[in-house]
Formats: structure tokens, sequence, C-alpha cells
């Protein structure tokens, strides 16, 4: 059947993103990309009336959140320019809708954290003099007189709260030389008596976050046990009860404490599904919200406490943003999903499935096929890498592949070796093995494609963003038999050049990276082996290179380099690889004019090649 899901159509879609309630509960602001490009509105909660707040002030992608003020009559926000991520804060006053710009240092990154109870400071995680550390701007203060470092750590540091009286605050960082580790640390809010307060071992990744209402109490982190856990830490004692089951596979994340303290919420991650689930802070007891199965995005807790609100998805549904009522497990639509001018019954469902891979283990993944299959045909496959690597595939509305689904391909997205969600064996399994076992898991997906018998195994390629962009590169130059073709999009091809540029553009991405990979000069032969670009002579796919010129993440640098590498070896541009840049884009589309343009190009470019 011929296409039911237009580029257009689709990417015009719109997306709601960081849901945040305000401090009284009584109203919720959102991004939303309605007019084609994302802009910030609210939503009273009581009355449904919603506005839009900016007009062009907004970010073009959304990379950041933003902070009510501490009386819900500004919003902080922050935005960069075309994707290059020097994220600035800007002060919305919502009464009168002047946008204006704080100080800022062109090339630093500012992300809003949370008000000061005293309506006056704003807590800032922020890379002003190299490494993320945390910072405190004074609105009432001029230029740079408004900027105080709390701290001047060596480590990636990031503050999450504010106690309830301003005193202090909770952060993590790591002072070990395992760079893996994190600790939770507390900080008095003037920068001094810093302290550990959580490490269940050296080497877990620990770390506490949202405070108590008592002003006792924090809500606290750890993966020591080998899945993430969340727990309730009392601050003088050190001492934490832990909330999570220890049946060794559920993974949770802690969100917000209920206004009178009684709730904390957290996030359930289980086999690809977003759960919200509530702990009673003095019982321990797990409260399971009745929603139907998909993802559960953005709790917060609403009308003091006795509502959560949250985002909720599934693979062929559209977002919708649902209003809880925990007093009777009632929920409510506060935002309907938007289908736009598509027929929901196009959509097709996301098949939860799990594949062998080597060394007998296997990969969970997450299977889309096109809506009507001929029996008397078969029809070519992609597999799709993500980012990351510490990131997931999840069983939400993922309009690329129903796009790519639509024009008559199989899409297998693989939860690889190095992704989160399945505990700490799963996500570490690729450390100082990038192009691996990763990629092992890879090259088990495309075995497993072959086997279906609706797929026809001669027609099989691969792409993905950013590390998904790694392996795609990796896999036509590491197995280079499998892919008949190979689209990289703001990919990495040179490890030695991203840790060079990283370190010096966004220190904590190199301090990442070294977490990922190691010492980049003790381990250099490695590095080189797990480089594209070493093994660009070996290509035999047909590869589509984009990128945004403007990335900071993977520079365009990374394309460049490995285009000139082919060039190298006799391969010419058109006959044996395409290549495209953007020049308003920085790590991926992020807005509508840019996701159609991709679809486009990508489309077009499968229909000759695949």
């Amino acid at each position: 059947m011929p296409p039911r899901l237009s580029p257009e159509a689709l990417a015009a879609l719109p997306t709601v993103a960081a849901l945040n309630v305000s401090h009284d509960g009584t109203q919720v602001a959102f991004y939303a990309d309605w007019t084609g490009r994302f802009e910030l509105y609210t939503l009273d909660l009581k009355t449904r009336e919603r506005r839009q707040v900016t007009d062009g002030q907004a970010p073009k992608a959304v990379r950041a959140g933003f902070v009510w003020s501490a009386d819900d009559t500004h919003i902080l926000f922050s935005r960069d320019q075309n994707g290059d991520e020097r994220q600035a804060l800007f002060d919305l006053n919502l009464t009168s809708g002047e946008v204006q710009a704080l100080q800022h240092d062109p090339q630093s990154m500012d992300y809003g954290v949370a008000a000061h109870p005293d309506g006056r400071r704003l807590l800032v995680n922020s890379t002003r003099g190299g490494q993320m550390n945390v910072h405190v701007y004074d609105r009432a203060a001029a230029g740079e007189a408004g900027w105080t470092a709390l701290t001047a750590l060596p480590s990636a540091t990031q503050a999450a709260a504010w106690s309830p009286d301003g005193t202090c605050l909770t952060l993590t960082t790591n002072d070990s030389e395992d760079l893996r580790n994190t600790d939770g640390y507390v900080l008095n809010a003037d920068g001094s008596g810093l302290r550990r307060v959580l490490r269940v071992r050296e080497g877990s990744q620990d770390s506490v976050g949202q405070w108590h209402p008592d002003g006792l109490r924090v809500a606290a982190s750890s993966d020591a046990d080998g899945h993430r856990r969340v727990g309730l830490l009392t601050v003088e004692t050190g001492e934490v009860r832990w909330l999570t089951p220890p049946d060794g596979q559920t993974e949770e994340a802690a969100g917000h404490f209920s206004p009178d303290g009684r709730w904390l919420s957290v996030i359930r991650n289980v086999d690809s599904t977003l759960t919200p689930v509530l702990y009673d802070t003095e019982t321990a007891e797990a409260r399971t919200l009745k929603v139907p199965p998909g993802l559960a995005v953005g709790t917060e807790f609403a009308h003091g406490g006795s509502h959560l609100l949250f985002s909720h998805v599934t693979t062929t549904t559209r977002p919708q943003v649902l209003l809880y009522n925990l007093t009777d497990d009632s929920c409510e639509v506060v935002l309907e999903a938007d289908f736009g001018e598509v027929d929901p019954a196009s959509f097709v469902p996301g098949e939860y499935l799990r594949y062998p891979t080597s060394d007998g283990l296997e990969v969970p993944a997450i299977l889309y096929r096109p809506r009507e299959l001929r029996g008397d045909q078969q029809y070519p496959a992609l597999i799709h890498v993500h980012g990351g690597p510490t990131a997931q595939f999840f069983r939400g509305f993922d309009a690329q592949a129903q796009f790519l689904a639509d024009q008559g391909y199989l899409v297998l997205c693989p939860n690889v070796r190095g992704s989160t969600g399945y505990g700490v064996a799963w996500r570490d399994a690729n450390l100082l093995d990038w192009g691996g076992r990763d990629l092992d898991d890879v090259a088990a997906g495309a075995e497993y494609l072959k086997t279906l018998p609706e797929v026809d195994g001669t027609r099989l390629g691969i792409f993905g963003g950013s590390y998904g962009g790694y392996l795609s590169y990796m896999a036509v130059v590491k197995r280079p038999e499998l892919f008949r073709v190979g689209v990289p999009i703001v990919g990495i091809t040179d490890l030695q050049q991203l840790y060079a540029d990283n370190s010096r553009v966004m220190p904590q991405l190199g301090y990442y990276f070294r977490t990922m990979m190691g010492d980049p000069v003790a381990n250099a032969g490695l590095w080189r082996d797990r480089s594209a670009v070493t093994h660009a002579a070996a290509l035999k796919a047909h590869l589509f290179m984009m990128h945004g010129t403007n990335d900071p993440r993977c520079p365009v640098n990374q394309a460049r380099g490995f285009r000139d590498a082919l060039r190298a070896n006799g391969r010419e541009e058109g006959r044996d690889f395409e290549y495209v840049e953007f020049e308003d884009e920085g790590h991926g589309a992020g807005d509508i004019a840019g996701k159609v343009r991709s679809y486009r190009l990508m489309a077009d470019y499968l229909a000759r090649q695949l």
C-alpha cells in the first residue's frame, strides 16, 4: 500500500516538553511547538486557561529545563543559538511579557536549577570558569557582580535543590580516583561546609536530590546493588531507608516530595516502560498508580499535593498530559494528544522482544514492522542505534520509526550493551569497549533480522545519531559485509579528536568520555582502533552522512574528517557516499522544519540505495 504518513504531517505533530508545575501548584508551564517552533506556555490547572508567554524568545530546540521564580511571577529559562549549546539565561516576566537577558559569558553553558526562597537568587549549574560547577546568580545585582561560584571542583558537579529554608543545597560530584564514582553532598548556601552525605560504596553512582519539606531528609539514589534504587537519606546521620525493592530487576529514579511530605514520587523503569510510583515516606509502602502501560514522564505534584501531573504515551499514541487524582485514582486529560492531519490508525505497534547475541546473552529491543506485510514479498530492514550510550529506547511514540515503517522498512531499535534501564552490569558492559561488544550486539541484530521471513537479508541498513552515529560508522567499516547502507547523523569517527574538542568546549563531556574509554594517552592504541576514521578504507556500504555545523558535542570535523579519509582512499562523493551539512543546526534537528528536512533526505536516500 502507498505510504500514509507524509514527513510534513508527521514532523508537524506537536511536541509538549518540560512540564513544570508552579510552586503554588495551580499552574503548569511547558514548551510546545504548536506554532511551528517551540514557545513557552502556561496552563491554569483550575480554569484550563492556556497562555502563550513567549513569542520567538524560547529556544529552537529544548536542551534545558526552566525554573519558576519563588513567587511564580517569573520564569527563568535557557536558550542557545542554532544548536551551539552555549546556554544563556533569560528572565520572563509573566505579567508584562517582557523577556530580559541575564548576564552571560558567551562561552559558558548556564542551566537554571532552582529559585531561592528569598526571591532573588537562582541556583545554576554552569561551565563558566571551565568544568561544570555550581553557581548562584543574584537577579538583583548587575552584570558579572550577580555571579558567585559556590564550587570549583575538577569533576563535573551539579546541584539539585535548595533546602526548604534556603540555608543549604544538595549536589552530586566525585572526589574519588574512580571516574565512574559519584557521591551525594550538602553545601551551605554561601559555598562553605561542603560535606559528603552519601557514598554507598566507592565506584557506585550515588546521588542526592530533592529535600523533604521537613528539611531533615533528602531523596537519595544509588546503583551499588546493581540496579538504580531510591531511598530517604537523613542528612544529619547519613542513615538511608531504601525504598526500591531489592529484586535485581527494578530500576527507579526519584522525583519530588508532595507538599505535605507524605509521598515521594518515583519513576519505575522495567522492560523499557516507565510507570509512576509513590512511596509513603513514613511506612515505605509503594503505591503504583492505575495508568495504562507505556511511558509516564515528568511527574509533578499539583493542587497542594492532591494530584499528580505527568505526560503519558505509548508506541501508537501521542503524548497526552494527565492530572491524576490521588484521592480516588481518577485521571483527567488536561492536554489532549494531538494527531494533526494524521490518522492514528496509521501507526504500528512497537513489538518488545529479545534476540540472541554473542556469548549467549540477549539484547532487548523494539521492532516496528510495516502496517501491512504481503506474504509473497520481502522488505528491507534498518537498525536504529540510540545515542548516549547511557540512554535507551523506550516503548513510547517514535515518529521516525513510524515514518520508516510506513515507507516499507522494518526498524529494529536495540538496547545494546551500554544502555541504561537494565542494570549496572549491562550499562557498564561496553566500558573501555566502544565499538566492541556493543557492535557485536548490533551485528547480532542484523543476523536476527535475516531470520525473519519478511526481511530481505541483502538489504540491511543502519542509522543513528550521536553515539548511534558512532556505531553506524563503526558497523560499516568493522562489519563491512553486513550492511548495504549506513546513515550516521551527528556521529563520531575520531575519538582522540572528539576528546580534545570536548575537553576544550564541553569539559563535562570530556570528563564523561574518560569514564567511558579511559585515559587517552594510556589507551591511545584502543582509541585508534575504535575510531572509524582508522578503518575508512574497509568501507563497502554506501554511506549518507548528515551533520550540523554548530554541534559542540560531536563537532562537524568528525564528519569532515571521515569524508576526507574516504576521498584519500579513492572514494567519490555521489558514487560511494553522500554528505550534507546543516548550517542552522547543532546536535540534531530541533524544530519542525529541521525534522521535515531530515525525514525527506533520509527517505529519498533509502529509496535510491536500499
